[in-house]
């Protein structure tokens, strides 16, 4: 039997275009060849985008890629390009707007039709091998389009420049102006608690996403507002997303989102930026609270990414597939006879009602492991005492672990991807602070310099890397989170250096994205081509946009340097988006935590003295222990300092009186004496959380 004759896909950097390069279908990725060849052969382009780690991406590969036949009218009519949608999310927006206004709704697979000058004149996203559901079978929907393409090209043209005159408009920011005020951040915050869900925790209505970005303003309304009803609605989120299934209960990490309203059926697909975004959120509960839960869940969630998405170069993978031997969420569910069978008789039932299994199970006769009960809950059912049930479960845990790392383990996405790696190190930098573990601090470290060094070529900053290649110049967003990324690791291990690359990479985005007119960023770099339009991005989505984020590094940087030009730049974005963000909140939930820091009053602490020495450990930790999202943390070693003196010439003024670590604290533009007791440093910043309102 013939072996497949591999596509033009095979030399992709991409996993997911790699998982179609034995497809039937004459694929091409995105590039001159594939466009010149279309505009040639005038035949229509066939784009579809997708990820590695989509479900149903998978379907249709296996119903209609996959096929001979179908393959067939794909390669004589169009010209098919695969698009990785991590890859160039650029080209995934325009066209997923495009489908949008052809049809109402877009999501993935997205399937759109092109002209060969890249208009957009049908589209959808996935299709059936046969007419089914309402949806047209793929066969019947080519040779259509194409006969339409043949027969009826003045109007397919006149639709598609219609929907590209759309799509521009989509992507344009017009007005502009207003700062933040406490009436607009209240007015946003309540507006999205709205959606409050009083049973189950969370924004919204199944299926239900964590949204951390909102979650993240919303703990900095809190803590700049005090309103107690806003940390309760967030600390039962957070609690309830802990105990479901949309959590790992055994190997830690979050799925994308649940099915359900009570988070107990997730789409067992697991992403690197959430996994990144969600740490942080529990470390904010735990400094403001204590929770012992949320410590638990900020430190496995660290560990996940740290144990499965980790590269040997250091970098960290972008995701894990839902689906294993083909099937969603095979190797997460058990059977109660399995449960029993690896965690033995005695300690059956107690694990059963802590991971909340039943005969009947929860997932298609299978059980999804949540934990519904606390420690004290099942102590007090089985008579035991708290700490013999955490012994027990420890162990079967251990075992159910073991067990099930003997399965096939589903797909791994290998690329490294800029921006999302920037949350992870966000995210491991502070879990090095908060949970003093300086495997964390070694990890973010490592991830930074493989980055700056592999990643950036001829000062331009590459978005991807798999298996020592680079693809595609960055966004704005890769640029924006990896210099706010640099800003969080100086905070960690006090290295000038990460300041100094954040300031070389927000050069880079004025050089390389800004518009000078409203000054605000475009998503693409100038030199490189982007059908239908250049737009700005603006919207906070899964990820934050690279405006608001830019905004964020640059208040930062200006805090740190006290250069206005920073300033400058943070206000002109925040005024030129602020009137979209009173509209749509939902949209521009990161911009909201930068308007809530910006009106935040500033606290900027000094620490001056030998990093080793353990009294300025413990005021390091007892800044790191409270939650000032706020803070300017600076650590000044007088015996080596020269090159940090030139970052930041205003800490040549701070001194160590008498040789002993000092703290000196700002609150405000007022500053008090300085600090050489780490209680006294944290009474004084309890006492300006009181101060705050």
């Amino acid at each position: 039997m013939n072996e497949p004759r591999p596509n033009r896909l095979i030399d992709a950097t991409s996993p997911y275009l790699q998982q179609h390069a034995y497809n039937p279908v004459d694929w091409r990725p995105w590039g001159p060849e594939a466009l010149d060849w279309a505009r040639r052969e005038d035949k229509p382009i066939f784009l579809s985008i997708g990820y590695s780690t989509c479900h149903w991406c998978h379907v249709m590969a296996h119903e209609s890629f996959e096929s001979p036949a179908i393959a067939a009218i794909m390669n004589e009519h169009f010209v098919n390009i695969k698009l990785d949608r991590e890859e160039r999310p650029d080209l995934d927006e325009t066209y997923m707007n495009a489908v949008q206004v052809l049809t109402g709704q877009g999501g993935w697979p997205l399937s759109v039709f092109l002209t060969p000058d890249l208009k957009p004149f049908y589209g959808g996203t996935y299709f059936p091998p046969e007419d089914r559901g309402g949806l047209p079978g793929f066969p019947r929907l080519l040779l259509a389009l194409s006969q339409a393409y043949q027969q009826n090209r003045e109007q397919l043209t006149s639709l598609s420049l219609k929907v590209e005159s759309h799509v521009q408009r989509l992507g344009e920011v017009t007005g502009g102006g207003g700062d933040p005020t406490r009436e607009t951040l209240a007015d946003a915050a309540h507006r999205l608690l709205k959606e409050f869900d009083p049973v189950h925790g969370g924004l919204g209505r199944a299926p239900k996403f964590p949204r951390s970005l909102e979650l993240d303003f919303l703990f900095l309304y809190y803590h700049f507002s005090g309103e107690a009803p806003v940390l309760a609605q967030l600390a039962f989120t957070l609690e309830k997303m802990a105990r479901g299934g949309i959590y790992d209960q055994l190997g830690g990490g979050f799925h994308r989102y649940s099915v359900d309203a009570a988070w107990v059926t997730p789409h067992f697909e697991k992403m690197l930026y959430d996994n990144a975004l969600l740490p942080p959120l529990y470390l904010a509960h735990y400094r403001l609270t204590g929770s012992g839960l949320s410590r638990r869940i900020a430190t496995e969630t660290l560990d996940f990414i740290l144990r499965e998405m980790r590269d040997p170069q250091g970098g960290f993978y972008a995701a894990w597939d839902a689906d294993s031997e083909g099937v969603e969420g095979k190797y997460y569910v058990w059977s109660r006879e399995e449960v029993a069978q690896v965690v033995g008789p005695e300690a059956a039932d107690l694990v059963m009602a802590a991971l909340g299994v039943t005969p009947a199970g929860n997932f298609e006769g299978a059980n999804i492991l949540t934990r519904p009960l606390s420690r004290a809950d099942l102590a007090s059912r089985f008579k035991l005492a708290p700490e013999q049930v955490g012994q027990t479960l420890a162990e079967a845990f251990d075992r159910l672990s073991q067990a099930r790392a003997q399965r096939v383990p589903p797909h791994r996405d290998e690329k490294v991807i800029v921006a999302w790696n920037g949350l992870a190190i966000t995210a491991l930098a502070l879990g090095a602070q908060v949970l003093e573990e300086p495997r964390y601090r070694e990890a973010a470290a490592r991830a930074a310099r493989f980055l700056l060094k592999d990643l950036f070529k001829e000062n331009t900053l590459f978005r991807i890397w798999t298996a020592g290649r680079v693809s595609v110049p960055g966004f704005s967003e890769d640029y924006a989170l990896l210099a706010n990324a640099l800003l969080d690791l100086y905070e960690t291990d006090f290295d000038p250096f990460w300041v100094s690359e954040a300031r070389r990479l927000m050069a880079l985005m004025d050089e390389k994205f800004l518009d000078a007119g409203d000054g605000a960023y475009f998503y693409v770099d100038r030199d490189q081509a982007t059908p239908l339009v250049r737009s700005k991005s603006i919207y906070d989505q899964v990820l934050p946009s690279g405006n608001s984020m830019a905004a964020r590094v640059s208040f930062r940087l200006y805090r740190l340097t006290g250069e206005v030009a920073y300033q400058e730049r943070a206000q002109a974005i925040i005024r030129q988006l602020n009137p979209h963000a009173r509209e749509n909140p939902w949209g521009f939930a990161h911009l909201w935590t930068v308007q809530t820091l910006a009106l935040t009053p500033p606290l900027d602490l000094t620490l001056v003295g030998d990093p080793q020495d353990s009294r300025l450990q413990a005021l390091l930790q007892a800044a790191y222990q409270s939650f000032r999202p706020e803070r300017r943390l600076v650590l000044k070693n007088p015996a080596d300092c020269a090159v940090l003196e030139e970052l930041l010439p205003w800490i040549r003024d701070y001194s160590q009186p008498g040789g002993q670590p000092v703290a000196y604290l700002c609150r405000d533009f007022t500053c008090l004496p300085a600090i050489t007791d780490p209680r006294e440093l944290a009474a004084k910043l309890r006492a300006a959380d009181e101060e705050n309102t």
